[in-house]
């Protein structure tokens, strides 16, 4: 799997990535990090941190509490491991964890699946925008929601 940039990472490689970037901001790389992070990353679509405290909870025989989750889907999300669906409340693995890119969400209204975008100059116009009118900015939330092809032709 490789996007336009050329730096899609799946599997192993992936895992191993977040591993770096997470090491490298002074974090560990604790086994439920590690068990969310392969949680997400099989994951087709967005999970919400109930679903993903369940399935790390039925793999590992245990009850997972949902703050613990949300607490390591925060660390992820900062450290550019996770993207977060706003308006689903639900996470994505970002397949590229070494690059920094603002996404935008393509979200299916009919079957949930959500696919992103690199656009670096959308996200640098909305950036340059709202500096213009005073405002700092942290990140754009780009959101798109409609029908995915296979919905559409439906």
């Amino acid at each position: 799997m490789q996007d336009r940039y050329g730096h899609t990472l799946a599997g192993e490689a992936l895992e191993q990535s977040a591993q770096r970037v997470l090491e490298a901001a002074g974090e560990q790389w604790t086994p439920l990090r590690r068990a969310v992070f392969a949680v997400l990353a099989a994951e087709p679509r967005p999970a919400s941190a109930y679903d993903i405290a369940d399935l790390v909870g039925r793999a590992e025989g245990r009850r997972i509490a949902a703050n613990s989750i949300y607490r390591i889907l925060d660390l992820f999300v900062a450290e550019n491991l996770a993207r977060r669906v706003e308006s689903r409340n639900a996470y994505l693995v970002n397949n590229h964890p070494g690059c920094r890119h603002d996404c935008i969400f393509l979200v299916c209204d009919g079957c949930g699946d959500t696919r992103h975008l690199d656009d670096d100059s959308l996200g640098n116009a909305l950036r340059r925008a709202a500096q213009t009118s005073g405002f700092a900015p942290t990140r754009p939330v780009i959101e798109v929601r409609g029908q995915c092809a296979s919905c559409a032709s439906a």
